[in-house]
């Protein structure tokens, strides 16, 4: 079983706790799309990020100086949305950190897939930006099936477990073909009697149902049922095969 989760915008260096073991499969790819954008002016940067003038000029500067082999930080640590928050990997057990590093992968615009040890360095380039990369519209292009075809190596049972948001998984579902089973996870609420998943609490989720599996060692795709994390509840009756629907408890 591979579980994907999405990267966050926010990202620090932080090379004070856990090692680098090693480095962005697509790293060739990486540093492909690192000139591309060195390519640009502010202006063409900060229209692609979609992101105010402190931001721009952040990320502008980081590209402009930036070795994606140097200064490293394990993408686990480095990426500090809320789901990373409430993972909270900095105090994983040594199985837990197994754990993930076997079965966990970030997916990334700039990097494609990352194992949580990765060595990588701050950026910004989600997946949906409007980049044109040797001659491909956009990054979904650039990547194509690849992604896929990474994820399902070494994927004994063949499931992959979606925790990831919908720009992100729309780089990987496409290509999804049979004995592969892609379920997607949704946390939602009822809502004035309907049921609706809350961007927010869905990050917050997923987070902790990334630390449940690890902790517990969950192996199969079983297991991911018994999640009951923030007052959630795996409802059979409202899943399928592909889906997994945890409502919260009022």
């Amino acid at each position: 079983m591979k579980i994907i989760i999405s990267p966050a915008k926010k990202m620090n260096m932080s090379r004070d706790s856990y090692e680098v073991t090693g480095m962005p499969c697509f790293l060739a790819d990486t540093k492909i799309l690192m000139q591309e954008i060195k390519k640009l002016s502010l202006a063409e940067a900060k229209a692609l990020w979609k992101c105010n003038d402190k931001l721009a000029e952040l990320n502008f500067r980081r590209f402009a100086e930036m070795d994606p082999e140097k200064c490293l930080t394990p993408a686990i640590l480095s990426y500090e949305g809320l789901q990373y928050q409430h993972m909270a990997p900095e105090v994983f057990t040594d199985r837990a950190l197994s754990y993930v590093q076997e079965h966990l992968r970030i997916l990334s615009g700039f990097y494609g897939v990352l194992k949580p040890f990765d060595g990588v360095v701050p950026y910004r380039l989600e997946m949906q930006a409007g980049l044109s990369v040797e001659g491909k519209k956009d990054l979904y292009a650039f990547w194509g099936r690849r992604l896929y075809c990474r994820l399902m190596e070494d994927n004994e049972d063949g499931v992959i477990l979606n925790l990831a948001s919908k720009e992100y998984a729309g780089a990987v579902e496409p290509y999804v073909k049979t004995p592969c089973r892609f379920i997607t996870v949704s946390f939602e609420e009822d809502v004035d009697g309907k049921r609706k998943q809350k961007g927010t609490f869905a990050k917050m989720a997923r987070g902790e149902m990334v630390r449940f599996l690890a902790e517990n060692g969950i192996e199969d795709i079983e297991g991911v049922k018994r999640f009951t994390g923030s007052g959630y509840r795996f409802r059979e009756e409202l899943s399928g095969e592909w889906n997994y629907v945890f409502v919260k408890e009022k």
